[in-house]
């Protein structure tokens, strides 16, 4: 049985057990999912409660899972570390940690700009802009809900491609000759509602990063105004920042 072979094993119950259930959080589970119940694991190992618990305290530390009080031990969502030192994509981003990125494509719609938008993209009041959203996914994981907005000329043309498979970045610069040169970012840290909750997977009122990002094209033009909304739990962003040299009048 399952028991005897751990214990025939030189490597420890807990690490055995652990190991056991990285295999099972890579196969079968996914962000979200519960672990088995102490009592389950117990049963299933034939080990004591200690054991266990140092097992999953391990996971935790690994983050892996994460534990609510009351609740149980959940699997997490990749964590990723983002440095705000260049305008990148999702694609890019994910791309750089290993991970696969994907995007589902919610609509895309001609609509009438909120006033907010139309002072991001210097446009008149009123103004026609396309309208894009997508849920953004990393090894099948969503991460991000974005609301992208374009002047809609530029966005008629970005609507026109794959974008379940073309990051909009991509179609700007290699098929409408509009290359991004730097982009203003505005982060703020608010909580899931109905709708970005049910999009992420995640519960009501978890934390999410709500980043507002404007990117440029030549002269300083803006060509592309997002709203992004990331799991707060999945990722970290850092920046590395000089400090001006002080003034020798003002010094003290």
């Amino acid at each position: 049985c399952y028991n005897n072979m751990m214990s025939a094993s030189a490597i420890p119950l807990y690490a055995q057990i652990e190991e056991s259930l990285v295999a099972r959080i890579a196969s079968d589970l996914h962000p979200g999912d519960r672990l088995p119940t102490e009592d389950q694991l117990i049963d299933e190992f034939g080990v004591s409660r200690i054991t266990v618990r140092r097992a999953v305290q391990n996971l935790v530390a690994r983050g892996l899972v994460v534990t609510r009080p009351g609740r149980g031990a959940f699997v997490t969502a990749p964590k990723l570390r983002q440095p705000l030192t260049e305008l990148t994509g999702f694609v890019e981003d994910m791309e750089a940690q290993g991970l696969a990125a994907t995007a589902r494509v919610l609509r895309a719609q001609e609509i009438t700009a909120p006033a907010e938008v139309c002072t991001a993209l210097e446009l008149p009041a009123g103004a026609p802009v396309m309208l894009i959203e997508r849920v953004r996914l990393a090894n099948g994981t969503p991460l991000s809900f974005d609301r992208t907005y374009l002047p809609l000329e530029l966005g008629r043309g970005v609507a026109e491609e794959d974008l379940e498979n073309e990051p909009i970045f991509a179609v700007l610069e290699r098929k409408l000759a509009t290359p991004l040169r730097e982009a203003s970012y505005a982060l703020q840290a608010v909580t899931a509602d109905t709708d970005v909750a049910a999009l992420l997977e995640m519960r009501i009122g978890d934390a999410v990063f709500r980043i507002e990002r404007t990117s440029y094209t030549d002269g300083g033009r803006p060509v592309d105004h997002e709203v992004l909304h990331y799991r707060g739990e999945t990722i970290t962003f850092t920046t590395r920042l000089a400090r001006r040299p002080p003034s020798t009048t003002s010094a003290r």
